[in-house]
């Protein structure tokens, strides 16, 4: 997510943002948080998801989005070809780009996902087709939201990205550092020309969170020797009920399973999907034979917890977990999962000082 050309700084009305954002229109499909009323947990409560977009006042900016960005790139549901009796075709790629609206522990997010689809052992094409074409504007955090601690996840600022935008009452500040779409831009600009209603070469500065009330203390060097038999992974066994809620809602979880498709005209017909999975359901882990791991709900939990703080930093040399509390907001058991690591951190302090003072003795 290197930027492009040099930096360009304007304010300017929302009806001329609007404007930039019909000329966008013409190559990308503009996605951004919006609220849906009537389709959240209760039937009288909205939902925030990705959705496509016409003007910045359908975005969804004072609250947190319930799924992240994510979904757009990676869909829940998506089909990998197409099969017949003589062979199998791949569905053809979208022709526009994609702009996506999000936050900056969301962009973060995103360079965990690519680490695992883009430079894993293996690329993935499905993905790389689809992130080849996104570019991203990362708006303005000024206020941390119920449970998260993106703070000391280091994943509450950035500047990684196309456009970076904020909004007020009367004006949006724009921080455009791709050239492509720097032209969109210039486009409102010498159509305003003479209303002086764009502000060129101001200056600002994005808001981001500097501070959260949650904090989480995580473990340096964790050996699975040391936590594998916990027992504050016993607690989960019972609160825990398995749904996977935390795993769909979670902007870094890249799990999938298939599916075949079989069309009802012709048994022989059909198409494979890929389909988000969750390693806290059940079936997860089951092989042929009958084979299964990982049986009780508290080792999902550690499963989990590991991947998340110290699996996949071993591997590519920063944490996973961007700290977006979304899986604490999504729990129906109300399962924290930053206290979990900070029990977990205060176990291994134990330990660790009983160790020193055998070796003392």
């Amino acid at each position: 997510m290197k930027n492009l050309g040099g930096v360009m700084k304007i304010s300017l009305n929302r009806e001329n943002f609007n404007s930039a954002l019909e000329k966008l229109k013409r190559e990308y499909k503009i996605y951004a948080p919006i609220e849906i009323p009537f389709r959240g947990t209760f039937s009288d409560t909205s939902v925030i998801r990705y959705s496509e977009i016409d003007k910045i006042e359908e975005i969804c900016f004072d609250k947190k989005s319930h799924f992240s960005a994510k979904e757009v790139m990676l869909p829940i549901t998506q089909t990998m070809f197409y099969f017949t009796e003589d062979g199998c075709t791949m569905p053809k790629e979208q022709d526009r780009k994609y702009l996506i609206f999000l936050r900056s522990c969301d962009l973060h997010s995103v360079k965990r996902v690519d680490e695992v689809y883009l430079n894993n052992k293996f690329l993935d094409i499905y993905y790389k087709r689809v992130r080849d074409k996104v570019k991203f504007v990362v708006f303005g955090c000024p206020n941390s939201f119920e449970n998260c601690f993106c703070v000391d996840m280091k994943t509450n600022k950035t500047d990684e990205y196309n456009i970076g935008i904020k909004v007020t009452d009367n004006k949006i500040f724009v921080d455009i550092r791709d050239d492509e779409l720097k032209a969109y831009f210039d486009e409102v600009i010498s159509e305003n020309k003479e209303n002086n209603k764009i502000n060129e070469n101001v200056e600002f500065e994005m808001e981001f969170v500097e501070d959260n009330e949650i904090h989480v203390d995580i473990p340096d060097n964790i050996e699975l020797s040391d936590i594998i038999n916990l027992d504050l992974w016993r607690e989960y066994d019972s609160r825990c009920i398995a749904c996977g809620k935390c795993n769909f809602v979670c902007p870094t979880c890249t799990c999938t399973t298939t599916q075949d498709v079989f069309y009802s005209e012709n048994d022989n017909n059909g198409e494979r999907r890929r389909v988000w999975a969750s390693c806290h359901v059940n079936g997860f882990t089951d092989m042929a034979g009958g084979h299964s791991f990982r049986q009780r709900h508290g080792d999902r939990m550690r499963f989990k917890v590991m991947h998340k703080i110290s699996d996949f930093k071993k591997r590519f040399g920063y944490q996973m977990c961007t700290g977006c509390g979304r899986c604490d907001d999504a729990c129906p058991e109300y399962i924290s999962f930053s206290n979990c690591i900070n029990k977990l951190s205060a176990e291994l302090k134990r330990i660790s000082a009983e160790k020193r003072g055998e070796k003392s003795e």
